[in-house]
């Protein structure tokens, strides 16, 4: 099959029970191009004056039942409601919604956009652009309305943005030809974009108009789309007014993709006219693979009149699963090419940025960095320069969580449209308001334990470990709960294809319960490229795992090595994991085991983090001690880990990643 370009998702697998790991299972991966065909019913009519004529017409809307009496923000500062659900409005005849978009009219009216998908759940099926209003700050709704239909035909990615001078709102959107089936557009997927106007406040909107000639260079000629998710009317500077909107977009040459760009396009008049502004092109190398693959952008002005961009990354040889940059000039050209960032903890999904106020931004987004589960509101205090890890973040839903948008519906009050389920999330779509005190004021620094690897910083301790009487001085112990050890990110913890040594002091009780007993983990999660050492006394065994991406576009691959006892008698053990010479060894306390190693390297494609005492998708926690943690960018001696076993004597530092001694706490 060809490769998936950006936009698009494929189709998961049903999702799995949390707590089974089932590598698709809520990974609805918008990646995949919507595989085109041919319609053997006739193509999508070329003019739609009379759909826009009869869409005018429609009655006003009808209210929905009220979440809670008008006039104030919601009680407990968080409430929130389903807003689209196939089987909410089955007159209406969509089997799925999906694709939210949020934007708040100059007269306070909330509209919440979605794509209505007749048939199914697929990204190519007959798709309408529907819209839902509310004119008292979320709290009732009226039923959807068609915008755009698509009469057979995908019309999706909604991108609104409003014009704040005329009350205006715009409505960028793209196009493809629709299939039957759930199946994606082909690969190239021609796709165009669109742009619809309401000056009434949403109630009745223009007939749409192609605008490719604008905005989509004939050479863009894969995949394209528009969003989704809002645009921005810039507030600050000589291009004060200027409406601006996410793209991205993607070359191939007849027999292969050979180019992914980012964009924005820009619009001085309210929207009659567009233009392309900053664009970041990243080319395909010969073997399929490129750099970064940033998409689905999500926008907001800085007070400096600069555009901060932050999009989903897409299977790039980068780390981490989300992009950003930063364009200048209103949004003309950006400073630098997009960069990853692998501590923004995220699957592959789309996600939403929206200023709260100046000082406090806001990012939504699922925050398990292997699947489309707990929508997470991460908070920056300097205008997306950096942002909160998803511990400090405040948990909307522990449910399957997808795509999401964001908008202030009111004083004081954030709105948060997003998809979510309780056994997939793309079930409903789901709208919360919420207020700052709900999200809760900025946290203190947390305590740290020096790292005395060259170049690092203290690494964060979480949740309350507390000391304890370690192997060699003081150690830390860990409650099951909460409590967990986060090294900040730095270049030189990545491993990469060399050989590896993570070697450790661990003790487990007998009390310590069946589950995973995470001990340290570094990478990724699931899938993921990883190196990972965990207790499973529940199957009375210590586990190494090393998950590895050779080169080009092959799969990962995993390396499994088990000792044959699960150690929980409450006694420390040094455990050892080594990468060498083609095999993967386990140690425990100079007793080895060894499977055969997978190449590649461990780094990359995937949210990076090191952990100690947590799965870095923060489904298991442990319950035991920890103490002398170091990790190798080599494979120590059977003599070095002897030394290590009986006196503590470290050996050279030579090929040190993070030397993690856990003897003292600081701060916090």
């Amino acid at each position: 099959m060809a490769a998936h370009p950006a936009g698009s998702d494929r189709n998961p697998a049903p999702a799995a029970p949390p707590g089974r790991h089932d590598p698709q299972a809520g990974r609805t991966v918008r990646c995949a191009g919507r595989h085109r065909i041919r319609r053997l019913v006739g193509r999508r009519p070329a003019s739609l004056a009379l759909a826009g004529a009869l869409l005018a017409l429609l009655p006003p809307p009808a209210p929905a039942a009220a979440v809670t009496e008008p006039g104030g923000p919601p009680a407990g500062g968080f409430e929130e409601r389903v807003l689209f659900r196939g089987d909410q409005d089955p007159d209406l005849g969509y089997a799925c919604y999906r694709i939210p978009a949020l934007v708040t009219t100059t007269r306070g009216t909330v509209l919440a956009f979605a794509e209505g998908r007749r048939h199914n759940c697929g990204d190519a099926t007959d798709i309408d652009v529907v819209v839902r209003r509310s004119t008292d700050g979320g709290r009732t709704w009226s039923r959807p309305r068609v915008v755009d239909p698509g009469r057979g035909d995908t019309h999706g990615n909604p991108a609104p943005v409003v014009d704040r001078r005329t009350g205006r709102i715009v409505l960028l959107t793209t196009y493809n030809d629709g299939r039957g089936d759930d199946g994606n557009c082909d690969v190239p997927c021609d796709r165009t974009p669109h742009t619809q106007v309401s000056d009434d406040d949403g109630v009745s909107w223009s007939r749409p108009r192609d605008v490719s000639a604008a905005i989509r260079p004939a050479g863009w000629n894969s995949w394209y789309a528009t969003g989704p998710g809002h645009g921005i009317q810039l507030a600050h500077g000589p291009h004060r007014g200027r409406l601006v909107v996410g793209l991205n977009a993607e070359s191939h040459d007849g027999t292969r993709m050979t180019a992914n760009h980012a964009a924005l396009a820009l619009s001085d008049d309210g929207g009659a006219h567009w233009r392309l502004g900053a664009v970041d092109t990243h080319r395909y190398l010969s073997d399929g693979t490129y750099r970064q693959k940033p998409s689905e952008l999500t926008l907001a002005e800085r007070d400096d009149g600069s555009v901060y961009v932050n999009g989903r990354e897409q299977d790039g040889t980068d780390l981490g699963h989300r992009d950003e940059a930063v364009a200048r000039a209103g949004g003309e050209r950006f400073t630098t090419p997009f960069r990853a960032l692998p501590g923004l903890y995220s699957p592959m999904v789309q996600g939403a940025v929206a200023a709260l106020r100046p000082g406090r931004w806001l990012f939504s987004a699922p925050a398990d960095p292997d699947r489309r589960r707990t929508m997470t509101i991460r908070s920056s205090y300097d205008q997306g320069r950096t942002w909160e890890g998803a511990e400090r973040g405040r948990r909307v839903t522990s449910d399957w969580s997808g795509y999401s948008d964001m908008a202030l519906v009111g004083r004081g009050t954030t709105g948060l449209l997003y998809e979510a389920g309780r056994s997939d999330a793309r079930q409903e779509i789901r709208f919360a308001r919420f207020t700052e005190d709900w999200l809760g004021p900025r946290r203190g620094p947390d305590p740290t334990t020096p790292d005395l690897a060259p170049g690092a910083r203290g690494s964060h301790v979480l949740g309350g470990a507390r000391p304890v009487r370690g192997r060699f001085g003081a150690g830390l112990g860990f409650d099951g709960v909460d409590d967990a050890v986060r090294l900040p990110h730095r270049d030189s913890l990545p491993l990469g294809t060399r050989d590896v040594t993570a070697v450790l002091w661990f003790r487990l009780g007998s009390a310590t319960g069946r589950g995973e007993q995470p001990l340290l983990w570094m990478g990724g999660v699931g899938g993921a490229p990883q190196v990972a050492l965990a207790g499973e006394p529940g199957t009375g065994r210590v586990t190494g795992r090393l998950t590895a991406r050779p080169g080009g576009l092959a799969p990962a691959r995993t390396a499994t090595v088990r000792s044959a006892g699960a150690y929980d008698d409450g006694r420390w053990h040094q455990l050892a994991l080594r990468r060498t010479g083609g095999r993967l060894t386990l140690t425990v306390d100079g007793v080895s085991t060894s499977v055969r190693d997978v190449p590649g390297t461990v780094s990359r494609n995937s949210t990076f983090g090191v952990h100690l005492g947590q799965k870095p998708d923060g489904r298991s926690y442990l319950k035991g001690d920890l103490d002398e943690v170091r990790v190798y960018a080599r494979a120590l001696t059977d003599r070095e880990l002897t030394a290590l076993r009986e006196s503590g004597t470290p050996p050279s530092g030579r090929g040190a990643v993070l030397l993690l001694p856990l003897d003292r706490l600081s701060g916090g």
